[in-house]
């Protein structure tokens, strides 16, 4: 009886897990050359700006929130971004009277700027007025996705099109890769290495990351405690900022165009590779590990979708489904605790 008690909880604890490892492998099974090295690090190339959105998103949903905005704020921020980093020598350039191309932190502290001042928009929103998070981040969505059309549609060209010809430094510092023998390594891969590293440490040996955990346990209990929780969210909400920023400024290099439907959708796959990953959404559970996993799952199951030539439109369902399945399972979860 103990046994198959731990057997249940094992299963449903890693169910997510072993059904979506169950599909990797027979994708496999069916293509052999899904497997192959250069396949692998496209899915690790593709997960890593998701992934660092992910990294933002997860302290969120820890603290019983989460964040609609995303996609839309990368969208902005990338083409902030792309006005900023486009060649001198491109006629139809953004900014027409610069002749000389800019230090590359410029465009990247832009893109954290704009991600942060949104970010802080939500946390003040969730924190100071008491908004649920859903509301808040709704409206800053549409906010960001107004801004980035007039932004896109005020080139003076008189043009819509998507922002592009990007300068070749740029380009080989936030896209560019390593040749480590005769494999080139996307760098992108190794900075979502490193926030991954980086967040680790601030959610597990930090104060700000015991006081996230316990507003996203009990709030009460947690300001009983002494623990101030509107700057606790306020931080949350800030750091994420910073990682969507970069993001933005990654996904922009990654991408090399930049329109107004760049971002669509991107939150979603922000906050499934969170679920995936083991961050609940009944708040103060939740780990970095967790979320890179998920995020590479994730991509791993959407390359492998497009891999076996499945209709886009049948793709979307799918992941709708694994989307409904990781939140089914975690409020399974939930309620067995209780």
């Amino acid at each position: 009886m103990e046994r198959s008690k731990k057997v249940g909880e094992f299963l449903l604890n890693y169910a997510l897990y072993i059904i979506l490892g169950a599909i990797l492998v027979t994708v496999s099974i069916i293509r052999p050359n899904f497997i192959a090295i250069n396949n692998i690090l496209n899915i690790m190339k593709q997960a890593s700006t998701k992934g660092i959105l992910a990294l933002g998103c997860a302290g969120i949903i820890v603290l019983g929130g989460t964040d609609l905005s995303i996609g839309r704020m990368l969208g902005l921020s990338a083409a902030i971004t792309a006005s900023l980093v486009q060649s001198v020598t491109y006629s139809s350039r953004y900014f027409q009277g610069m002749t000389k191309q800019l230090p590359i932190i410029v465009p990247l502290l832009a893109a954290i700027g704009v991600c942060v001042v949104i970010s802080a928009i939500n946390g003040f929103g969730v924190s100071k007025l008491h908004m649920h998070a859903f509301i808040i981040t709704l409206g800053t969505q549409l906010i960001a996705f107004g801004a980035n059309c007039i932004y896109i549609e005020s080139q003076p060209s008189g043009s819509a099109q998507a922002l592009s010809t990007f300068e070749k430094n740029f380009l080989d510092k936030a896209a560019g890769n390593i040749m480590i023998g005769t494999l080139r390594f996307p760098k992108v891969v190794i900075y979502f290495a490193v926030l991954a590293v980086v967040m680790w440490i601030v959610w597990n040996k930090t104060k700000l990351g015991k006081n996230m955990f316990a507003v996203g346990g009990n709030q009460e209990a947690a300001a009983v405690s002494g623990v101030n929780v509107t700057k606790t969210i306020m931080y949350v909400y800030i750091m994420a900022g910073v990682l969507y920023g970069i993001a933005s400024f990654l996904e922009a290099a990654r991408i090399q165009s930049v329109g107004a439907n760049t971002g669509i959708n991107y939150e979603l796959d922000a906050i499934s590779a969170c679920v995936i990953g083991g961050v609940s959404f009944s708040g103060g559970i939740g780990t970095i590990q967790g979320v890179v996993v998920g995020a590479i799952i994730l991509q791993a199951i959407n390359y492998s979708l497009y891999f076996l030539g499945v209709n886009p439109y049948l793709q979307y369902i799918i992941r709708g489904i694994i989307i409904v399945l990781a939140v089914a399972i975690d409020v399974r979860k939930y309620l067995v605790k209780r």
